[in-house]
């Protein structure tokens, strides 16, 4: 605890009080000082010792009079890494602890999450705990480099190996020795790509391309995607093998929408961070400002933000920051409950088809006459389907039974496939 003399402290914090004649009593003081806006006093206490008059004090947040929250406030301090890992709702404070728990290992780790999510920042946050973190921390987009240079790209290729490779080139692995090598977009590496990384993920060598000759390597891979590999894995897009070797430690990140309580403090580090690279003066957030950005849904997740904030940060004329509604691309979300996905009409319209095709097939989803073949997609697609549409199929097999029945009697009227009758 830290004792000043009440002669000291008041002058300097702008504060007025009074003093009850020796007794210990709380404070309760007006601040004036404006750089102490944004911040509160904990409860205080005046002490009287002999002649010298001295108190207890701390300083935490505050509400400011006004309703701007400040951008340089303690509340946000601690939730700041070197990572630039922010968040203290429960879903990012769980996919953190999956982090802490991973990182000490070699495990192979998949980053699952909607782009913008900050895969990378997680991925180098895994190196960063590791004790690999002195060692290199090597990226690759897989979706960034044409299918063709990609094998030259990951394992290095020998002098001569094809035209133009006029000298002996390392590939990622190589250049990763010993630290880690972080892929990302892995969903859109090739299949021929596939059994490769399969081995070198296994034993650990790998030959450059127009070698036969096996280099050892020490490296621990992380991955990271947007896509669905399991379904890809399904359609055949993705090998299987190579999905549960990836797929050792799976992390998932939340999408922005989902954790909208972190917002607050994620604006506040990017005004923090584009107010240093402008040179503007931005102290303050207005709360009607923030309520904006926790109410929209936040397609682009953090990335989205960040171009928000910076865009602001560069239209901002004075030390408070506005926000041009234009800028959000979709209509703001007053939500009661959770937010409801702009797919939905996609998924209402696949719903149409996959009973379209269930109710000319009488329900039969295997097989030649069945509705995956007459759709053109594989039979475990379609059940996947069938059980995230929440889809009955039985009640096109038994309405199939109906119609046979009704159709053995002279006097039925016609059924058609949509289930409406028909006179003649």
């Amino acid at each position: 605890m830290h004792f000043i003399e009440t002669e000291q402290l008041c002058p300097r914090l702008g504060i007025k009080s009074s003093l009850n004649s020796g007794i210990r009593f709380p404070l309760v003081a007006g601040v004036e000082n404006p750089s102490l806006r944004g911040m509160q006093l904990s409860e205080a206490s005046f002490i009287l010792a002999g002649e010298v008059t001295t108190m207890s004090y701390s300083v935490s947040a505050i509400k400011p009079e006004r309703k701007y929250a400040p951008v340089r406030s303690f509340e946000d301090s601690a939730d700041l890494s070197p990572g630039e890992l922010i968040g203290f709702s429960a879903s990012f404070q769980a996919v953190l602890k999956r982090v802490k728990i991973v990182a000490p290992t070699d495990s192979v780790v998949l980053i699952q999450g909607e782009t913008g999510t900050g895969k990378e920042l997680i991925a180098r946050a895994i190196h960063n705990q590791s004790s690999r973190r002195d060692a290199p921390f090597i990226k690759m987009n897989c979706a960034a480099i044409p299918a063709d240079l990609l094998e030259s790209e990951l394992f290095g290729h020998e002098k001569g190996a094809f035209t133009g490779a006029v000298a002996q080139t390392m590939g990622r692995f190589q250049l990763a020795h010993k630290g880690t090598l972080f892929l990302d977009e892995i969903g859109d590496l090739p299949l021929q790509l596939q059994p490769k990384l399969l081995r070198v993920l296994q034993e650990q060598e790998f030959e450059r391309l127009g070698s036969g000759r096996p280099i050892k390597v020490d490296v621990r891979v992380v991955a990271a995607t947007n896509q669905e590999l399991l379904t890809m894995v399904q359609d055949r897009q993705f090998r299987a093998d190579l999905y549960y070797r990836l797929n050792v430690f799976p992390i998932c990140l939340p999408p922005l929408r989902d954790r909208a309580c972190d917002i607050p403090s994620l604006v506040r580090h990017f005004v923090r961070k584009y107010s240093q690279r402008l040179q503007r003066n931005i102290e303050y957030i207005p709360d009607e400002v923030l309520g904006v950005l926790e109410r929209y849904d936040w397609p682009g997740n953090i990335r989205e933000l960040q171009n928000v904030v910076e865009c602001a940060a560069i239209l901002c004329e004075g030390d408070t920051l506005w926000i041009d509604e234009t800028l959000l691309k979709r209509e703001i979300l007053h939500r009661t409950g959770p937010a409801v996905p702009l797919v939905m009409t996609i998924a209402d319209r696949e719903r149409e088809i996959i009973e379209a095709a269930l109710a000319e097939c009488g329900g039969q989803v295997a097989g030649p006459k069945g509705a995956a073949a007459k759709l053109g997609i594989p039979r475990q697609t379609l059940d996947s389907k069938i059980a995230n549409l929440n889809i009955d199929k039985w009640r096109f097999k038994n309405l199939t039974r109906y119609v046979q029945l009704l159709k053995a009697s002279s006097f039925a009227p016609a059924i058609t496939a949509e289930g409406t009758t028909a006179s003649f």
